[in-house]
């Protein structure tokens, strides 16, 4: 499934997507997101019930970005020992306090406000952080199969050297790609004859 629509067209064609593999067969459903307010917003009107969890190396990312506004520059030799501190301590679910210890290093500081605008994006996404928890129920944490497979499905056939695309062509040339790669093909084109007998409007045959 593809779609250069809106998020809000993109839920409602996602639950459809996931109704047809299985939902309703589901025992719990996990959403795996990069922590917007917008896709958590999509799965609570679209997927109701299931647990939210940020992309580990989106929030890898993230206090990178943290670390910057409270050392000046990754060049700082604190720099990736903090990080790789960070990356522990949010695998044993202790992202309240590493909140906590972020805002005691700069408090009274001028840097303070930049620190606080950074560590937002963990202050709003604490519950979909707790990975050691989710690990230990064998959910995954990290994105990056799905990132693989966007790279082979999309980015193989439309960004290919000396392509050049207008939007409805490539929005059609991938619909049909994921069809495709999704093993859907002749089941795709009974449905479209199908729908064209029911009109009297046959395909015209070939010779």
């Amino acid at each position: 499934m593809s779609t250069f629509g809106s998020i809000q067209e993109f839920g409602p064609l996602l639950r459809q997507e996931a109704i047809r593999r299985g939902l309703a067969l589901a025992l719990q459903v996990v959403l795996l997101i990069d922590g917007a307010a917008g896709l958590a917003n999509l799965g609570r009107l679209c997927f109701a019930g299931a647990i939210q969890i940020v992309d580990f190396y989106h929030a890898l990312e993230h206090a990178g970005k943290v670390l910057v506004a409270l050392l000046g520059s990754k060049e700082h030799p604190d720099y990736k020992r903090r990080l790789g501190r960070w990356a522990k301590q949010l695998l044993k679910d202790q992202v309240e306090k590493l909140i906590a210890q972020t805002r005691q290093a700069c408090a009274g500081q001028s840097r303070a406000a930049a620190v606080e605008k950074e560590l937002a994006y963990f202050v709003n996404n604490v519950e979909r952080m707790q990975y050691g928890s989710f690990r230990r129920q064998g959910f995954f944490i990290g994105s990056g199969v799905v990132e693989a497979g966007c790279k082979t499905i999309i980015g193989a056939r439309c960004k290919q050297s000396g392509m050049f695309w207008g939007e409805p062509g490539a929005e059609h040339i991938l619909a049909l790609r994921c069809v495709h790669s999704s093993r859907r093909l002749d089941p795709f084109w009974k449905a479209r004859l199908n729908a064209q007998a029911a009109r009297n409007d046959c395909l015209a045959l070939t010779a």
